[in-house]
């Protein structure tokens, strides 16, 4: 029983040190599941010149951001062989080629992350999403972005198939009109003409808008994120300032006061004297005392020009 709770502890371990990201590892999971999902599409749609024309621009979307994710993992785990040939890097790296013969390498990619967040456990995977949520919230964003992308296009070119007057007919016309509508810029050049058409293109122009609503968002919040953390520095390295200007000032004022009690002791020293000359006397106790005050004020404004 104990040796399997620690193997089991053990595989944790391993797993997040093997885990980038939680939303991350979603992302390219789902991507993974995705692109294997248009290899069964590309052939049950071959009929359709267009729309394996847009799967095809797809799929070689996916071999850029999975060699990403290669060049991406190599580069940061801590033995680049361990994860080359024992936790199929070489799978990563082939299946990220455009070939579509390796396309199924993909596979190990979706298993791979599937075997780290059961590792991991579904409810630390909620919770790292929940307490991460800017990093959850752009993730879901591009993740949409993909999916309205890819069958956005296909929905536009089949509701316009055979339409009369229709002019969104090819392959680049779709992605062309997909693109422009998420964005919300809408040229006008391309524009659906049927019923069903228009209803795809409301539903695009809803979800491009929550889209890039999110998009600015996020990036508000990573401006505004990095100025509080800078304020933050800044107020600290001030107060510490502060209490170096106030340790060292502490000894200065110290000196001061010794040297105005040093002038009054001699003054009254002087004053205890037979000396019948009194008015001198008190003349250079004033004197010396206006002198430490001048001394005093002096440091006083060096220590603030240091801090």
């Amino acid at each position: 029983m104990k040796a399997s709770k620690q193997s089991q502890q053990e595989r944790r371990e391993g797993a997040r040190s093997e885990l980038k990201d939680t939303a991350y590892e979603i992302f390219i999971g789902i991507l993974s599941l995705l692109s294997i999902v248009n290899i069964v599409l590309v052939y049950a749609l071959a009929d359709d010149e267009a729309m394996r024309i847009v799967l095809n621009v797809m799929n070689g979307l996916f071999s850029l951001i999975f060699l990403g994710d290669f060049i991406y993992r190599i580069t940061t785990a801590k033995s680049a062989s361990t994860y080359f040939f024992r936790s199929f890097g070489w799978a990563d790296l082939l299946a990220s080629l455009p070939f579509p013969q390796l396309k199924i390498l993909r596979v190990f990619r979706l298993v791979r992350v599937a075997r780290l967040l059961r590792d991991i456990g579904a409810r630390t995977v909620l919770r790292t999403l929940l307490s991460d949520r800017a990093d959850s919230a752009l993730m879901t964003l591009l993740l949409m972005g993909v999916f309205v992308l890819q069958f956005g296009s296909l929905a536009i070119l089949a509701a316009e198939d055979g339409v009369e007057g229709a002019n969104i007919t090819s392959a680049s016309d779709a992605l062309w009109y997909t693109v422009v509508t998420i964005s919300t810029v809408g040229y006008g050049d391309q524009y659906p003409v049927s019923e069903a058409g228009r209803l795809i293109g409301v539903l695009i122009i809803i979800v491009g808008v929550g889209i890039f609503g999110t998009f600015t968002g996020y990036l508000a919040n990573a401006f505004l994120g990095s100025r509080s953390d800078d304020d933050s520095e800044t107020d600290a390295a001030g107060a510490q300032a502060d209490d170096v200007a106030e340790e060292d000032s502490a000894p200065a004022r110290g000196v001061a006061g010794g040297a105005t009690s040093g002038a009054v002791a001699a003054g009254m020293r002087a004053g205890g004297a037979d000396d019948p000359d009194d008015d001198a006397r008190d003349e250079r106790v004033r004197e010396l005392l206006g002198q430490s005050e001048a001394a005093l004020a002096e440091l006083r404004e060096l220590l603030a020009a240091r801090s």
